[in-house]
């Protein structure tokens, strides 16, 4: 204890010198207690492996909700009465003509029945052909008659059929719950996240397989076909997909364990670092179940990424420690001496990428926060498993002559590319590298002026355009004219103003302006079925196709919309129902600024629009929050990287040439999304902030290096010379093995694993090569010499 206090003394009065001397009893203390720091780590292991055990997938729809946003208030404060975004669309589809026949309509109303007792299931929200909330109304000599579309007493007799058709052609629900040429009927239901009674989660992956087993195995045939639809749905086949991340975390160990036997001419260096590397992921997976927190389909990446940070980091560990072996050195001391060197390093680097994990907490949706606090478990995990753990086992590890000779005779082969690299680091030679990387900088940057905030295919963008689920999306748009997408403006006045003319008719003013715009496909609201009303009390003249002045016809139609959801009870809301032809970033961009102008030139105290419910408006909201958040949260991760690098350096220029290649990088990466029509979207912003603080570790690794040979009073070439010499092998084979990791990733059946597969890829070969060959000559135009 006397010891620590005064080593913590002369840290405060002498920082430079005391550091070193802390770092040194530090390794001393580590090494001195091997066997227990083993056996606590054993401990720990089996404690956190039996944890990880207990693991579930935490999937859930308002995890994926940015709740701050201003759309959202109106979203929750509305969705219970009008219906949000979480909904499930079930279509049976007639393969053997129209859908008026007693054999699909008695499969439609056992389909009916079976949403009805799904779990999760708002029942007042179910809306088929067989649902009391689905009615017509018809003019008849006497007035008005109206009824269910499918009457109680249906049985299946041929009249009956008749008269359900009839029924449909009345009620005007073509392309709505029946498709356009009559082939398909849909079944429409909203999703209770949380039960009102037990308030307990939904599960969302068992309602899905209860949708494949209960609805789509069970009713699919020869003569009809079920296709389904919606979030739960797309959850669960995320997660059904997200499965084979454990093949490609195989594939990921096997490629590793290739390159890094190749590079280290040890097996049990190689197995040490792999062992070190998946114990990481144990650790982070351990440590979620203790949190009380699951792991969201969108985040079973993560446990990938953490080992394969931690390879990176295993690599270092080895390279240095063989180093000292070839040298000379005992396994104990090598040990020793290795950790000194990288555990300042190191933990920069490991700071470095938690910080890139961590700034995309800025983004204030639930599921990337989520995915930043595993991914900083991990961070946690490295530091513990392979910056420290790792040393003190390889201490343990003999080599042979063979060993020395195979690592020497490698060491002599790259001398000559080490001596090319580093004579990036001269002038002119320096100057011709930073145009050509301010070039491609300045080209990427032109180019990624295109990039788009949002989606890019029909369906869901994180599974493939012929994943099943996105197919039946795609049939669904064409048979009928809604589908999922669907965006709903809450229009707020004063009590019983649906029944006023001149509220009513700005109502309609605004549909007819939105159904103008292109891209939207249809609209609803209680003007047009009032309109409706109007031609049909004129013996459907469609001179009359406008809307009643009087009080009286109009509380005709407000009766009609509080029933079908187009009012509220007292008639002081009226939603009005954009669907538009996809949700394309550009269309929902187009439909949402045609709203805002709409709403900045109406508003007023009696009537108000509000945005915005439904999915379209989820959409919205989420690209809106990427554009506001994607400038602040890169500023903010390179900030804390080039802080982080001034503390390890203590020089700001020695900063700037680790900083200065990721900004080259980030630039080619936008304009990469460009080229493989990438959309910035939720799945796929964080992979920047995460390049970013993965990308740094190289640079910090080679630099450290660099410095210690100039202190040590070698100019700027012999200095990088040396440090490639050192060090670059090993930054070679870690950028090559997390890149083949991650280039496995395009096979998935997973879309957005297939685009972070290519985002990373890249990332993690550009960022290497960054270091070895843009910091040389960053560094000579800075400077010339770092001492």
């Amino acid at each position: 204890m006397r010891n620590l206090q005064s080593h913590a003394i002369r840290l405060l009065s002498s920082p430079r010198q005391s550091i070193s001397q802390f770092l040194d009893y530090g390794a001393s203390l580590l090494f001195t207690y091997r066997r227990t720091i083993i056996l606590i780590f054993l401990l720990i292991s089996v404690f956190l492996g039996y944890a990880a055990l207990q693991l579930r997938v935490d999937a859930g729809f308002a995890k994926m909700l940015p709740q701050n946003h201003a759309y959202m208030e109106v979203f929750n404060k509305y969705q219970d009465q009008f219906g949000g975004a979480n909904r499930v669309l079930i279509s049976v589809v007639s393969e053997t003509g129209d859908i008026f026949n007693a054999e699909f309509l008695d499969t439609l109303k056992k389909v009916t029945e079976a949403v009805f007792f799904l779990p999760g299931i708002n029942k007042s929200t179910v809306q088929s052909l067989f649902t009391p909330n689905v009615r017509y109304i018809e003019i008849v000599e006497d007035g008005l008659i109206a009824g269910q579309v499918v009457p109680a007493n249906y049985r299946g007799s041929d009249a009956e059929v008749q008269q359900v058709k009839n029924n449909t052609l009345k009620a005007g629900i073509t392309g709505r719950l029946v498709a356009n040429d009559f082939s398909a009927a849909i079944v429409i239901a909203d999703l209770i996240e949380i039960d009102p009674k037990t308030h307990e989660k939904l599960d969302y992956l068992a309602v899905a397989n209860l949708l494949e087993t209960e609805i789509r195995d069970k009713f699919s045939n020869g003569n009809n076909t079920v296709h389904i639809i919606g979030f739960t749905k797309a959850i669960g086949d995320i997660a059904d997909a997200a499965k084979e991340v454990l093949a490609f975390l195989g594939v990921a160990i096997t490629l590793t364990a290739v390159l890094v036997y190749l590079f280290t001419y040890s097996a049990r260096y190689t197995a040490l670092l792999l062992a070190c590397s998946v114990l990481s992921v144990i650790w982070t997976l351990g440590l979620l179940v203790i949190e009380g927190s699951g792991i969201d389909p969108i985040s079973i990446l993560v446990p990938f990424l953490v080992f394969a940070i931690g390879v990176s980091h295993g690599v270092q560990v080895v390279n240095a420690t063989g180093i000292e072996v070839q040298g000379g050195a005992d396994p104990l001391q090598a040990a020793k001496t290795a950790f000194r060197r990288l555990i300042v390093p190191g933990v920069v680097a490991l700071a470095s990428d938690c910080a890139g994990f961590l700034s995309i907490m800025l983004i204030e949706v639930e599921i990337i926060r989520d995915l930043a606090t595993t991914a900083s478990l991990g961070m946690g995990a490295i530091l513990c498993t392979n910056l420290f753990l790792m040393p003190v086992l390889v201490s343990y590890i003999t080599q042979g002559e063979r060993y020395k000779q195979k690592a020497q005779i490698a060491a002599g082969r790259k001398k000559v590319i080490w001596k090319y690299l580093a004579r990036i680091a001269t002038m002119p030679i320096a100057v011709v590298y930073l145009f050509m990387a301010f070039s491609l900088a300045v080209g990427a940057y032109f180019i990624s002026q295109k990039l788009i905030v949002g989606d890019r295919q029909h369906g869901v963008s994180e599974l493939r355009e012929d994943a099943r689920y996105n197919l039946d999306a795609k049939l669904i748009s064409e048979k009928f004219n809604i589908g999922l997408d669907s965006l709903i403006v809450i229009i707020e006045t004063k009590s019983y103003g649906c029944i006023d003319f001149d509220i009513v008719d700005r109502v309609d003013d605004f549909s007819i302006h939105v159904a103008q715009i292109p891209g939207v496909s249809g609209v609803l609201s209680l003007p047009i079925v009032a309109r409706n009303i109007n031609v049909g009390m004129n013996e459907g003249n469609p001179k009359w196709n406008m809307l009643p002045r009087t009080t009286e016809t109009l509380t005709q139609s407000a009766n009609l919309g509080s029933s079908s959801g187009l009012t509220n009870l007292d008639c002081s809301v009226m939603p009005v129902m954009i669907y538009p032809e996809d949700h394309y970033a550009e269309t929902i961009d187009r439909i949402i600024e045609e709203v805002n102008q709409y709403s900045s030139k109406y508003d007023s105290e009696e009537l108000r629009f509000q945005l915005a419910l439904g999915n379209i408006g989820v959409m919205a909201t989420s690209n809106d929050l990427i554009r506001k958040t994607k400038v602040q949260m890169m500023v903010w991760v390179y900030i804390v990287v080039t802080l982080l690098c001034v503390l390890a350096f203590r020089s700001f220029r020695c900063a700037l040439c680790v900083a200065l290649p990721l900004t080259v990088v980030t630039s080619l990466t936008f304009a990469l999304m460009v080229v493989f029509d990438i959309g910035l979207k939720i799945s796929t912003l964080p992979m920047m902030a995460l390049g970013v603080g993965i990308g740094v570790d190289y640079g910090i690794y080679i630099f450290t290096w660099v410095k210690r040979a100039l202190e040590n009073g070698s100019n700027l070439v012999d200095a990088f010379e040396h440090a490639l010499g050192v060090t670059g092998n090993a930054v070679m084979v870690t950028g090559l093995t997390l890149a083949c990791g991650v280039f496995t990733w395009i096979f998935s059946d997973l879309q957005f694993q297939v685009d972070m597969g290519i985002l990373l890829t890249f990332m993690f070969l550009a960022n290497m090569l960054g270091a070895m060959i843009t910091l040389p000559a960053i560094a000579r135009l800075l400077f010339g010499s770092c001492r």
